[in-house]
């Protein structure tokens, strides 16, 4: 299982307790939780979350499916936990776009394994992208249009030929994402989309025009990268 930073939107405070109880046993990290949809949204915009549990029914005046609709135009992924199975509430439910369906009660194998199966399935469906948080986004990128990752203390910039994103992860983490066909580390501080290359020197390469340093470390696996593409 992938680390997955997971955010809780539940408006009892002794079941999002047991919930965040569940997830932490079975070596997920919860980063927050809210009561209501407001709140949540806030949080979620500076969390940036991995994905997003969500009960339906909340406090104030919107629902877990009004909250849905937001995250979906965000594309950040949810699923649904909550005891509401009613014939209105899954017609409403369909508008969306959930990852799955939770019922409660649940047991925490049973949460485990549904959390499991929604992120594998979505990995598999965003295969060849990446994704990424930045500016209180959700991005889904084409990682064919990457030139580069770059190091910025615990954040990085990942880089297209026509803007660049902030992510609030390691350039390691980020790493971890990309498809080892077509990248490699040319430093510690870079990640290279070797499709980009255009020419190369003894310490650098370039991508159009931007330079790109080569450690000595590294320069044996980029050349036989390029020579393998």
């Amino acid at each position: 299982m992938k680390f997955i930073n997971i955010y809780i939107v539940e408006d009892e405070p002794l079941i999002a307790a047991t919930i965040e109880t569940a997830l932490l046993k079975q070596g997920y990290t919860v980063v927050g939780d809210a009561e209501d949809v407001i709140t949540a949204l806030k949080d979620i915009a500076i969390l940036q979350p991995d994905l997003v549990l969500i009960d339906i029914q909340l406090d104030g005046e919107k629902d877990g499916v009004d909250l849905a609709i937001e995250l979906d135009k965000q594309q950040i992924p949810y699923l649904y936990l909550t005891s509401q199975t009613d014939l209105g509430t899954i017609q409403r439910v369909k508008a969306t776009q959930p990852l799955g369906y939770i019922v409660k009660p649940f047991t925490e194998n049973g949460l485990r394994t549904n959390i499991d199966l929604a992120w594998h399935n979505y990995e598999i469906q965003n295969a060849g992208f990446l994704i990424l948080k930045s500016d209180g986004r959700t991005h889904k990128i084409n990682q064919n249009s990457i030139l580069y990752l770059k190091a910025f203390d615990n954040y990085c910039y990942v880089y297209t030929a026509t803007r660049s994103y902030l992510v609030p992860h390691t350039l390691k983490y980020m790493s971890e994402q990309l498809n080892d066909a077509i990248f490699v580390q040319t430093h510690r501080s870079y990640w290279v989309n070797i499709n980009h290359i255009d020419s190369i020197e003894s310490n650098k390469l370039f991508l159009k025009t931007e330079p790109i340093p080569i450690s000595a470390s590294q320069k044996h696996l980029v050349m036989s990268k390029l020579k393998g593409s």
